[in-house]
């Protein structure tokens, strides 16, 4: 945040458009926490800070935030998003490079589905074959206890 005047107090850094965490979090949906978080694992850059020490961002962190908001509701990993954002902060960065790490997502997501269809599938026939009254005995239960 070199390019703000060093530590300033809160109004003179809200005059220069930057805004504390709780502002930050309000206009990029996400929490405040997980900027702190994001900032302490080296997602984020050291926040500036004010006299009094409270964290400020500028439109460029912010803009960094939502990319590493959606980045995460698509499923990419910590690693891979900051595998993303080291390729979009790289203007030299080959499109090829970030299409392949897509690709190998899809297919990270593609076997998680597959085996979460089989996980669907196992508890269905299961559920068939319970009678599910009142009496004690359990195909389900049974099928857990043989770790089958």
């Amino acid at each position: 945040m070199s390019r703000y005047s060093p530590r300033p107090e809160l109004a003179d850094a809200k005059q220069q458009g930057l805004h504390n965490i709780g502002e930050a979090a309000a206009l990029t949906g996400v929490s405040a926490k997980m900027i702190r978080h994001y900032e302490a694992i080296g997602l984020m850059p050291a926040a500036g800070r004010t006299l009094a020490g409270y964290r400020l961002y500028g439109e460029r962190e912010l803009h960094r935030l939502r990319f590493i908001k959606r980045a995460r509701s698509l499923g990419f990993s910590i690693k891979q998003i900051e595998a993303l954002l080291g390729l979009w902060d790289d203007p030299q960065r080959a499109s090829a490079e970030v299409k392949a790490l897509t690709k190998q997502h899809v297919a990270e997501l593609e076997a998680r589905i597959a085996e979460l269809e089989a996980m669907k599938r196992a508890l269905q026939s299961l559920a068939r074959h319970c009678h599910g009254d009142h009496r004690p005995d359990c195909p389900i239960l049974d099928d857990l206890a043989g770790g089958a």
